[in-house]
Parts: C-alpha cells; sequence; structure tokens
C-alpha cells in the first residue's frame, strides 16, 4: 500500500492512515495507543461547540493532550457559524492546529438538532461555518457523508463547496446518513469527490484490514484513508497497515490502562478498560467467559489481572 505524508495547510502529518473521532472512545490514552502503533493522525471526540462556549466540564476534558501525543486534530460541531469559530479560538483548542468540523454523524439527535449530517441538507450553511472557522486562523478539515440517501448523493459537489468555503482537507465516509455504520462503501461516491477538488481527500469506510485499505485507495484515488471501528478491536491495525512491529496484546493493554489511569478516577478507567478488553479479546477462545469475568471486576488492577490470564 502506498504510504505518504499528507499537508494539510502548514502541518504535515507522519503519514496518510487517519484514526477517525469515535464518540466515546478516541480520548487522551486510546489516541496515543493508535499514534505508536502507526496512526498518522488521530482526532479527539466529536466536541459541542456550544458545550465550549458555556464552560462544560466535560466537553474541555475530551480536548485534553499533551507533548507525548504529537500532532493531533480536535473535531467539533454544531451548527452556528459564531459559535464555530468561537470553539475554534477557546484556548481548549490551542494545542490543537487542526480542527475538523462534524458534518456526517448520523445520530438521531445531532441531525434533529440541524447538526452533523444534517448540514449535507443546508449547504449554504455548511459553507458560512466554515468560512467563519477559518477566520479563526486553524487549519480547517471537515467529515461529511456521501448524501441522506441514496436518492440523493452529493459528495462532489459538496466537497467543491468545502473547498471553496476554505477547507485544507475533506474525508468522505463512503455511506450515507441513513446507512448509520452498516452496508456497502460506496466507492464510486468516493471517487467523485476525490476528482472533484484539490485538496488532500481522506477515503472513510469498511477499513478492517489491510486489504480493505488497499482497495479503498485504489478504487477511489483517495489520497489517504481513515479507520474507525476497526481500531477498537485491534489498536494495531495501525501497524498492519504501516509496518510497524506490534507488542505483545497484554502490554498494549497494559499501556493504555496506565495512560487512562494517569487522566481518570478509577471508576472510569475500570469501566473504559472492561469496554476496551470486551473489544480486545473478540474471537479468541474462552472470551464470553473472559467478557463475563472482565465486566464483574470492580478496579483497575482487577481488569488487569483479568487480561493477564488472556494474554499470559
Amino acid at each position: 500500500m502506498y504510504l505518504r505524508s499528507i499537508k494539510i495547510g502548514s502541518v504535515i502529518t507522519e503519514n496518510n492512515i487517519f484514526l477517525a473521532p469515535l464518540a466515546g472512545y478516541t480520548n487522551y490514552a486510546f489516541r496515543r495507543v493508535c499514534k505508536e502503533s502507526g496512526a498518522g493522525l488521530c482526532y479527539t471526540e466529536m466536541v459541542s461547540a456550544k458545550g465550549l462556549k458555556y464552560g462544560s466540564e466535560n466537553t474541555q476534558e475530551l480536548l485534553y493532550t499533551d507533548e507525548h501525543e504529537g500532532l493531533t486534530a480536535a473535531q467539533i460541531f454544531g451548527n452556528e457559524p459564531d459559535t464555530m469559530r468561537a470553539a475554534c479560538e477557546h484556548e481548549k483548542l490551542a494545542p490543537f492546529p487542526v480542527v475538523d468540523i462534524n458534518m456526517g454523524c448520523p445520530v438521531p439527535k445531532i441531525y434533529k438538532n440541524g447538526e452533523g449530517s444534517a448540514l449535507l441538507e443546508n449547504p449554504a450553511l455548511a459553507e458560512q461555518i466554515v468560512k467563519e472557522c477559518v477566520k479563526s486562523g486553524k487549519i480547517i478539515t471537515v467529515k461529511f457523508r456521501i448524501g441522506i440517501t441514496d436518492k440523493k448523493l452529493i459528495a462532489a459537489e459538496f466537497a467543491k463547496r468545502m473547498e471553496g468555503a476554505g477547507a485544507s482537507l475533506i474525508t468522505v465516509h463512503g455511506r450515507t446518513k441513513d446507512k448509520i455504520y452498516a452496508g456497502e462503501v460506496n466507492y464510486k461516491e468516493l471517487a467523485a469527490a476525490k476528482n472533484a477538488v484539490k485538496i488532500p481527500v481522506i477515503a472513510n469506510g469498511g477499513v478492517f484490514s489491510f486489504a480493505d485499505a488497499e482497495k479503498l485507495l485504489n478504487e477511489t484515488g483517495a489520497d489517504g484513508v481513515m479507520v474507525a471501528r476497526a481500531a477498537l478491536f485491534d489498536p494495531q491495525i495501525f501497524c498492519e497497515l504501516t509496518g510497524r512491529e506490534r507488542i505483545s496484546k497484554r502490554e498494549l493493554f497494559e499501556r493504555q490502562t496506565a495512560w487512562t489511569r494517569e487522566r481518570c478516577d478509577e471508576r472510569f478507567t475500570t469501566v473504559f478498560m472492561r469496554k476496551m478488553a470486551a473489544f480486545y479479546v473478540k474471537g479468541e477462545r474462552g472470551a464470553a467467559a473472559f467478557k463475563e469475568r472482565l465486566f464483574s471486576a470492580q478496579t483497575p488492577d482487577e481488569v488487569l489481572g483479568i487480561a493477564k490470564e488472556i494474554w499470559g
């Protein structure tokens, strides 16, 4: 597979294999694990522009980063241009040179609020949001879907609008909003978006292996790929895609637990790492029994003890 750096405005990524923003998962510790496994760029969880405006403690915690993490992009969502620009200018986004605007989230609550994928139906507002955010001085990128339904596919048209509004890169999820995360990826629409613009285009959807990523690049001509759910089951998929050497699953899990523990309380660490262990163990012999034990663990040390039994 063709690996290369990507120039996004004034910044250059290590490679063209990115980690998608995943609500509830792409926190500091998980991003660090993926970055060390080879991800060229990682994104924060989706952050509410209004949450930043009104000083939500939880929203601000989602934006924690440090020098160990390296280049990271923040992703924000909202539908008010002024509020979105203010979010870009917020002190909590100061460590992030790249800010991505979510225009693809299919979750009903987000969509009904006129945010996320709802902006695909209001391209004029989407353009206005990007134009305002660019004024903040941040490098602005946009992540969107190919349409709401298959009856109206808008990848190329929307890509042109985002480029015209000042976006420095776009990521296109090759499914429509109504498909959520299921169904076939539409390579034709992804290729149309790539051919419509001069800025870099990252293709997203259906990457669970080296072969998947290679096909996505070959079929669409995209500049890079974005990995989402596959990273939850195996963060070292980035090793597979970039040629880095894997470490043991036990060592990986211990690192993620330690980094989560540094930032979060014992309860959050326990609950979060139980979920991660359940992802990691999928497909292994005795997985069901281990999951049952994992979800009865009450401390991070108990979770680690069970993980050691699983992976030796």
